[in-house]
């Protein structure tokens, strides 16, 4: 077991760097106040350059240095660092920020690239992230929730464990899934591909700061080990299996769940393409199927309020953009698109193996990330969609994706989490919903 995981469990808040900017050949970099290195040399307030150079990082600005790696410690614990990162990668919402970060700053060169590392404590982490991922003005007990299951899949992380194996592609199929051990230099990236972490830029909300300080050192355990928490934004009234979106590894705590306040209600097994069908169309209700409008405003940050069909959604695609697409994100010409066919489903409908049908061959696309990243510029919401044709049904001139939800599915729905907290249930009903058998443990305080 880590010794950072052993350090929480003995009461010590545990130090957790965070991937902010990576494999870029220059980085900018502004000090707000006086900064140390390593070697003790003090570091003056300013603007700065790091360019990846030959031995590793050139540095120019109010002090020049090239070395290895730089690793600057503010003098003070007030003074932040300023970065010009990119949030939403690939995603629809993609765009540039400078943002502000307490703590310390690392930057690392390869020779070719920099990258550029928050080393901070895991509770002001986590203060970014709640503000970052969801609106700080979102109901308290909602953020009580996240502030838990955000600490818990941070502190999973750091459970070493071997890469994550992926399976040897079949002739004709692309299998494909995303997780953490995409990070070598850093626990966590700054992005969705983790959580989003934003450093002081969103930390706004007194909300915020109380409901990090009432959970502080809280964390979901399930047998004893913490719990690799997962979330994302609408699961479309049903939340998914682990091993839809991930390794084919059961995690009894990741279970489909109907969002729904009525538990006499059964989870449905939306794995057939009939009930899928009705399911969509159908629109039941359920905790994330949110249509007021205060609620939503109060809980998505404001790009997450350019995307209003998180719930039910659909995409109209031609024959040629998809043939062009697949080709893009996939690398593979499969010609001219005749048919878009799921192979197998997850109990919400997500499908985990699309077949792909083209003039010149046929393809088998999974896990669900790789269908959404094939079909879509970005990213489609979720891969619980149904496909229908225009034109000849054996020609077809396009496909329309009718779908529900956005994101993965695994685990918490934000959404039905904040509905379900405006609505009265507090943080321990919350995520003894979304997270089965489950319990909450004080770590550290």
């Amino acid at each position: 077991m880590s010794d950072r995981i052993e350090l929480a469990r003995a009461g010590q808040e545990p130090q957790i760097a965070v991937g902010v900017i990576a494999d870029k050949p220059a980085i900018r970099f502004r000090l707000h106040g006086s900064f140390v290195d390593d070697n003790g040399q003090s570091w003056p307030a300013g603007n700065y350059l790091a360019e990846a150079a030959t031995g590793g990082v050139r540095i120019s600005g109010p002090r020049s240095d090239c070395a290895p790696e730089l690793r600057l410690a503010p003098a003070s614990t007030t003074d932040p660092f300023s970065l010009l990162a990119t949030i939403g990668i690939d995603f629809h919402w993609q765009r540039d920020e400078e943002q502000r970060f307490a703590g310390g700053l690392r930057i690392i060169g390869d020779g070719a690239k920099l990258t550029a590392v928050n080393e901070v404590p895991l509770e002001t982490y986590l203060a970014s992230v709640i503000c970052s991922e969801m609106s700080a003005g979102s109901p308290p007990e909602f953020l009580r929730s996240h502030a838990i299951i955000s600490r818990s899949w941070l502190l999973a992380q750091l459970v070493p464990r071997g890469a994550t194996a992926m399976p040897t592609d079949a002739p004709g199929e692309r299998i494909r899934w995303y997780d953490r051990d995409a990070h070598l230099d850093f626990d966590v990236c700054a992005d969705d591909h983790c959580q989003r972490y934003q450093g002081l830029t969103r930390i706004t909300s007194p909300w915020v700061a109380a409901a990090v300080q009432d959970t502080r050192g809280q964390v979901l355990t399930h047998g004893g080990a913490v719990c690799d928490a997962r979330f994302y934004k609408c699961c479309g009234g049903v939340t998914e299996d682990f091993r839809v979106a991930w390794a084919d590894t059961a995690v009894p705590y990741l279970v489909p769940v109907r969002d729904a306040s009525d538990q006499a209600l059964p989870t449905p097994a939306l794995t057939d393409e009939a009930a899928v069908r009705a399911f969509i169309a159908g629109e039941p209700p359920a905790f994330c199927n949110c249509r007021d409008a205060a609620l939503l405003s109060s809980i998505l940050p404001s790009y997450d309020q350019e995307t209003a069909d998180f719930y039910r959604w659909r995409v109209h695609l031609s024959a040629d953009a998809a043939r062009a697409l697949i080709q893009k994100k996939l690398g593979v010409d499969v010609g001219r698109v005749l048919a878009l066919t799921p192979v197998s489903r997850g109990r919400s409908g997500r499908i985990d193996r699309l077949r792909i049908v083209g003039e010149q061959q046929t393809l088998v696309v999974g896990k669900e990330l790789e269908i959404r990243r094939a079909l879509s510029e970005s990213h489609l919401y979720s891969s619980a969609f149904v496909v229908d044709t225009e034109g000849e049904p054996a020609r077809p001139d396009a496909f329309v994706l009718r779908g529900a939800g956005w994101g993965h599915g695994v685990g918490l729905c934000q959404i039905g989490a904040a509905a379900m907290a405006a609505q009265g249930h507090d943080h321990r009903r919350i995520l003894a919903h979304y997270y089965p058998g489950t319990q909450i443990e004080q770590w550290y305080r």
